[in-house]
């Protein structure tokens, strides 16, 4: 997994993407998660799901792509299973705390 933390007024956003999923294009209807073009969002350092695990309880917000990425957050009790969407199959998950 790739994971990248950005800092925001509202605390640290991390995106977080699976590594093999970079450089791939999903569409599904008129939903587009273009993962090429926007590689450079998720594309921080890689990680393992204990350190993505501990940044997500950190977090101020999330963008996860990614079974892997997106399991962290629901094993951290971030998000339930019925909050994921999937695109062509794939786990996203934008987690917002107000």
């Amino acid at each position: 997994m790739f994971v990248k933390t950005y800092n925001t007024p509202q605390g640290p956003l991390v995106a977080a993407c699976d590594a093999e999923l970079l450089g791939k294009k999903l569409k599904e209807g008129v939903i587009v998660l273009d993962l090429d073009k926007h590689a450079g969002f998720y594309k921080g350092e890689r990680t393992n799901e204990e350190k993505l695990c501990e940044l997500l309880l950190q977090s101020g917000s999330a963008n996860l792509v990614g079974e892997k990425s997106v399991g962290c957050a629901i094993s951290a009790g971030l998000a339930q299973k019925s909050d994921i969407r999937r695109i062509n199959g794939v786990s996203h998950l934008v987690i917002l705390r107000i």
